[in-house]
């Protein structure tokens, strides 16, 4: 018995290693995995075997994580931001998944926008009202997403907050887990793909080329609905925003813009925006209750690591 309670007393202590946000990211790993496995044919999945293995090894990197929170400044700091690091990659992947799956449901979200908002936001906005100066200003903050992204956590990170740096990530990374898991399921190509793309003088601006340069090349499709742009910045900054006062009011200009511009750039349907924001205020909502009511699982213990030094 002595043996039997010392052998659970370790696994319990190394179930205890694992943080939230190494259990959100294996819980995400399964649920792609299931995708690629049996919700799709695997067959009809390009390069399917690489996306396997793909899941092993981030499944291998939960496993290691807490490891490396316990191996020196490097490790801690590997160990909190992995998610983050593959974040790009996690995002490439949804359009392979999506577009795999052979369906898309604009036509239900096209409804629900003329429903919600009386007509296609999207289409007319950026056709109907033109503007060298707008135009500018919004995609420039378009542009600024992954800045906002990166910037909350990391700058928390470098002024020494790190458990609000580490809640922050955990924020960030579970609102793109829940939107992709959405994706995946409920594939929305988005106005981008939908309707022919306006040419006028708010097009033509340096800003808006260059996003259009950037999502040429690196946009996913199918990943409209709900809008992971406004869900994840308005997380971040919010978070931002709660942890330090003065980082989240530079970010928070950028945000806004941000929830402009995708639908005056014909990224997302007004609609995605909106549910973005819906999505956004339910991921604070938590974070602000987990903190309230159990302030003690926020504690830099209970990511198995010892506080910074």
């Amino acid at each position: 018995m002595a043996v039997a309670h010392r052998r659970w007393g370790v696994s319990e202590t190394l179930w205890r290693d694992f943080t939230a946000i190494d259990l959100a990211t294996a819980a995400y790993v399964v649920v792609a995995t299931i995708v690629v496995l049996f919700a799709f044919r695997s067959e009809g999945i390009p390069g399917w075997p690489w996306l396997l293995t793909a899941h092993a090894l981030m499944a291998a990197l939960v496993l290691l994580a807490p490891r490396a929170r316990n191996a020196g400044r490097v490790g801690r700091f590997f160990g909190d931001w992995y998610p983050m690091v593959l974040l790009p990659a996690l995002y490439g992947e949804i359009g392979v998944l999506t577009l795999s799956a052979g369906f898309q449901n604009d036509l239900l979200i096209q409804r629900l926008e003329t429903w919600v908002f009386g007509s296609q936001i999207s289409y007319r906005w950026i056709r109907e009202s033109p503007s060298v100066l707008l135009s500018w200003i919004l995609h420039a903050c378009y542009l600024a997403y992954y800045p906002i992204l990166y910037a909350s956590p990391l700058g928390l990170w470098m002024v020494g907050r790190r458990d609000a740096s580490r809640h922050t990530i955990f924020a960030v990374m579970a609102t793109f887990y829940l939107c992709y898991i959405v994706f995946l399921f409920f594939p929305v190509a988005g106005p981008r793909y939908a309707f022919d793309g306006a040419h006028n003088i708010a097009t033509d601006v340096w800003p808006a080329r260059f996003a259009a340069w950037l999502l040429d090349r690196g946009d996913s499709w199918g990943a409209a609905f709900p809008s992971s742009h406004v869900a994840a910045s308005v997380v971040a900054t919010g978070m931002a925003l709660r942890y330090w006062r003065p980082l989240g009011l530079v970010l928070l200009p950028f945000t806004a813009g941000l929830i402009l511009a995708v639908v005056y750039g014909q990224f997302h349907y007004a609609v995605d925006a909106l549910a973005g924001l819906m999505v956004a205020a339910v991921m604070l909502g938590i974070m602000q209750t987990a903190e309230a009511a159990e302030p003690q699982r926020l504690t830099v213990g209970d990511y198995g690591v010892e506080p910074w030094s």
